[in-house]
């Protein structure tokens, strides 16, 4: 059943450690089961969601998005991650908007659910408080490098961190739109920044991977500040 496999996810949960199996699995049966195809809004910017999301399969993004129209990708979710935390335990509007970039398969978990979990067990409590803090330090750690870094250096960090080995396998919306909105730029810029990596030696790029030439090379880009 789907929720025997929420359940065995539930225990792997670090900020649920410590939960017996029963309270895990009436949070399980609690739980409300979705399908969204590619390009489905999960949630609306300035919504209010009373769910925690687990995204079990599939991919999304979360962004922004500014009066002009223009994007700004906060960060992308693979399977396993959780995601809506403010929206659960702030009970303040979601601040970004949700999309799926393939189809995507989601747990939502009801707030009274786990509030119901946390005044049983307020050990629990701090260590949701301890992965919210993590989220946070993740946002100051993006504002930084948009303030404070180039695209170039933005775009050579984003590589480093992503590679396993020296290869960036490339998924059907990492694209240079995608990409782009997620270094806070232009698809121009961001081509720009791609071909005097190429011709620097340090990076090659086609339509299924990113390779990395010159990790070191690459790595002194990545440290470059100023706008």
């Amino acid at each position: 059943m789907q929720t025997d496999i929420l359940l065995k996810r539930l225990q792997t949960f670090e900020f649920l450690r410590g939960l017996d199996r029963e309270t895990l699995a009436v949070l399980a049966r609690s739980a409300v089961w979705k399908v969204f195809a590619p390009d489905a809004v999960v949630f609306w910017e300035g919504d209010t969601e009373t769910n925690l999301y687990y995204l079990q399969y599939g991919s999304l993004k979360v962004l922004k998005t500014s009066p002009d129209g223009r994007e700004q990708v906060l960060r992308f979710l693979d399977a396993g991650e959780i995601f809506n935390e403010i929206g659960v335990f702030a009970k303040r509007a979601n601040p970004a908007t949700a999309i799926a970039l393939e189809e995507s398969g989601i747990w939502l978990l009801p707030r009274q659910a786990l509030e119901d979990v946390l005044l049983a067990h307020p050990r629990t409590a701090l260590q949701i408080m301890e992965s919210m803090a993590d989220r946070f330090i993740s946002l100051v750690a993006l504002t930084a490098d948009l303030s404070l870094r180039t695209v170039e250096a933005r775009f050579a960090k984003l590589l480093l961190e992503q590679a396993e080995g020296d290869v960036i396998e490339r998924r059907r919306w990492t694209n240079q739109t995608e990409m782009a909105a997620h270094l806070g730029t232009v698809p121009d810029v961001l081509s720009r920044v791609i071909r005097e990596l190429t011709k620097a030696g340090l990076i090659e790029m086609d339509k299924h991977q990113i390779r990395i030439l010159n990790r070191a090379g690459l790595a002194e880009r990545a440290r470059l500040q100023g706008k």
